[in-house]
C-alpha cells in the first residue's frame, strides 16, 4: 500500500537575523525551527514552497528613516532612480541595489519594477557584471523577485535563468547557493520557466552540485531538485532524465551520508528520493539499486541514536525515509524478502520511532504503522517476529488511539491472514478482548477492520469461538447491526461464531442472527 505523497508548503526564511541583537546559537536555532516548520508542512499537502534566503543583516544604511522590521513598496520613481544610479561609481551602485533589494521584498514593489521597461534587462546585465559584490547584489535582487508567487514576476525573471545555471559551475560557494535557491523557487511557478531551464541543462548542472564540498551548496541542489520532482510534469518530462542520468545512487548516497554535519542534505535528498519513488517511473530500478536494505540500515542506525532531545531534528529526516522504504516495499515483489536479516533491527526501529513520537508527532507514528503495513503484508516471517519480539504488547497499546487504530488493526489482520499457527499466537498472547477492541469503537471503519481481523481469526482458530462467546463478542456485535455499512459483516460473523461454538456453549444470539 503506498503511504501518502506528500510536499512542501508555506513559507520559510533561511537565515532571516541581525547581527547586532543574536547569539551564534540563537542564529543557529531560529533556523532549525523556520526549516523544521517548512518541512513539517511537507507531510500533508502536495503543495510546493518557495524558500527566501536572506543574508546576516541588511546592511543600516539601506534602511535609514524606516523601520528595519517592516517592509512598505517604494515608487516607481524612486524604482527609476536607483536604477539610474547602479550607473554610477562602485559604492554608489552597490547601496542602491541594496536599496532596491530592501523594496522588493514587498510584492507591490515588485510588480512596479518588472513593469518599468528596462528594470529588468538593467538587473541581468548587472548579475552578469565581471565585479564579484555587484554581481551578489544583483543576485540578491532576482532571489526577492524569484520568491513572488506572481506568474508574471516569475516570467520576467527568464532572461537570467540561463545565467543563473552558468554561475553554479563557478567558484564562489555563497553565490552558488543564491542561485540554487532562485532557480528552485522558479522552477515551481509555471511550465514555461520548466521548458527554459530542462533544455538548458538543469538536470547535468545540478548533478555537478551534488558533488561540490560545500554543504551549504549540496543543500541548496537539493531544495531545487526537489522543486522539479514536485511538478506535475516531473513524472514524463524530469524523473526519467534524473534516472538515466544516475542521479538516484548519488541521492542515496547523500541521504545516508555524514548526518552529524549534513542533516539538512540528507533531508532535502530524502524527499527528492521520495518524489521519485511516489511517480512510479522505474521502481524496479531503484529496487535493483538496493535502495531499500540501504534505507533500512539508516532507520536502525537512526533508531540506534534517538534520543528525546534528539527527536526533533531526526524527525525530519525519519519522515521522508520511513515513506521511502513503505513505499518501495509495496512495490517490491518479494515483499522485502531480501531485508530478511535486516527485518528484526527493522521492526525494533519502527517501534522505537512509534515510542519516541508519541503523542506529540501522531502522523509520523502512523508513517510507522504503515511501513510495518507494507512489512507484514506477504512476509510471514516477519509476522512471525513481531510475534515472538517484545514489540507486541506496544502495537497492542495502540489500538486505543482513535486515529491509529485502523492502521494496528490492518497489520493484525495481515498477522493473522498467515493461518492457524498466527492466529493461534494472536490468540494466546493477547486475547480477543484485546484483539477486537476495535469492534467497541463508534469508527465505522475501524469497526469494519475489527470484523476482518475477528473473521480471520475465528477461520484460521476455531477454538478462539468460545472465547469470542464467552468475553461479550456477541453482544459487542449487537451494536452494530443497525448499520447498513456493517450489517452483513456482523450478521456472518455473529452465525460464524455461534455455529464454532455449539454445541459446546449454547449461542444466546444465534435463533436471531438466523431469523434476520
Amino acid at each position: 500500500m503506498q503511504s501518502p505523497g506528500c510536499a512542501p508548503s508555506g513559507l520559510a526564511g533561511r537565515r532571516s537575523w541581525r547581527r547586532s541583537c543574536c547569539t551564534v546559537e540563537e542564529l543557529r536555532a531560529r533556523r532549525r525551527e523556520r526549516e523544521a516548520a517548512l518541512r513539517r508542512a511537507r507531510r500533508l499537502q502536495q503543495l510546493v514552497s518557495k524558500r527566501l534566503l536572506q543574508e546576516d543583516a541588511l546592511i543600516d544604511e539601506v534602511c535609514i528613516g524606516t523601520d528595519s522590521n517592516t517592509t512598505a513598496p517604494i515608487s516607481e520613481q524612486e524604482i527609476s532612480e536607483l536604477l539610474r544610479r547602479t550607473h554610477k561609481g562602485m559604492e554608489e551602485r552597490i547601496k542602491s541595489l541594496r536599496r532596491l533589494r530592501w523594496g522588493l521584498q514587498h510584492k507591490e514593489t515588485r510588480q512596479k519594477f518588472i513593469r518599468l521597461e528596462g528594470g529588468m534587462r538593467t538587473l541581468v546585465g548587472l548579475f552578469t557584471s565581471n565585479l564579484a559584490d555587484l554581481q551578489m547584489e544583483a543576485a540578491w535582487c532576482l532571489h526577492e523577485l524569484s520568491h513572488s508567487q506572481d506568474p508574471e514576476i516569475v516570467e520576467a525573471c527568464l532572461p537570467a535563468t540561463s545565467y543563473l545555471l552558468t554561475y553554479l559551475s563557478g567558484h564562489s560557494p555563497v553565490l552558488s547557493e543564491l542561485c540554487l535557491y532562485t532557480l528552485g523557487n522558479l522552477a515551481v511557478e509555471t511550465k514555461v520557466v520548466k521548458k527554459h531551464l530542462l533544455p538548458q541543462g538543469i538536470i547535468p548542472v545540478l548533478a555537478s552540485c551534488m558533488q561540490s564540498p560545500h554543504l551549504a551548496v549540496q543543500e541548496g541542489t537539493g531544495y531545487a531538485l526537489s522543486q522539479l520532482l514536485q511538478s506535475k510534469e516531473a513524472a514524463e518530462e524530469i524523473i526519467p532524465l534524473v534516472l538515466d542520468s544516475g542521479l538516484s545512487q548519488h541521492i542515496l548516497r547523500l541521504v545516508c551520508s555524514n548526518l552529524e554535519q549534513g542533516m539538512g542534505v540528507a533531508v532535502e535528498f530524502a524527499w527528492c528520493l521520495h518524489y521519485i519513488i511516489c511517480s512510479q517511473v522505474n521502481n524496479l530500478l531503484l529496487i535493483s539499486q538496493r535502495t531499500l536494505p540501504t534505507l533500512v540500515q539508516l532507520l536502525v542506525a537512526l533508531a540506534s541514536t534517538m534520543t528525546p532531545s534528539s527527536a526533533e531534528d531526526l524527525e525530519l529526516l525519519v519522515c521522508p525515509v520511513v515513506r521511502c522504504v513503505s513505499n518501495l516495499l509495496a512495490e517490491d515483489e518479494s515483499r522485502g524478502g531480501e531485508l530478511q536479516a535486516q527485518a528484526e533491527g527493522l521492526l525494533r526501529a519502527v517501534f522505537v520511532f512509534i515510542r519516541t513520537f508519541l503523542p506529540e508527532h501522531l502522523f509520523l507514528v502512523l508513517e510507522c504503522l504503515w511501513l510495518l503495513n507494507n512489512l507484514t503484508a506477504d512476509n510471514p516471517t516477519v509476522c512471525s517476529a513481531l510475534l515472538s519480539l517484545d514489540l507486541f504488547p506496544s502495537l497492542l497499546q495502540l489500538l486505543h488511539s482513535q486515529k491509529a487504530s485502523v492502521p494496528v488493526l490492518t497489520v493484525l489482520c495481515n498477522v493473522a491472514a498467515k493461518g492457524p499457527a498466527h492466529c493461534q499466537a494472536l490468540h494466546q498472547k493477547a486475547g480477543l478482548p484485546s484483539l477486537l477492541g476495535g469492534l467497541a469503537l463508534s469508527d465505522d471503519q475501524a469497526v469494519d477492520q475489527a470484523l476482518e481481523l475477528a473473521h480471520l481469526i475465528l477461520l484460521h482458530w476455531p477454538e478462539a469461538a468460545l472465547d469470542f462467546v464467552d468475553q461479550s463478542g456477541l453482544q459487542t456485535l449487537e451494536r452494530h447491526r443497525d448499520n447498513l455499512q456493517l450489517q452483513e459483516k456482523v450478521e456472518a460473523l455473529i452465525t460464524m461464531a455461534c455455529q464454532l461454538a455449539a454445541p459446546s456453549k449454547h449461542c444466546p444470539l444465534e435463533v436471531s442472527a438466523e431469523n434476520l
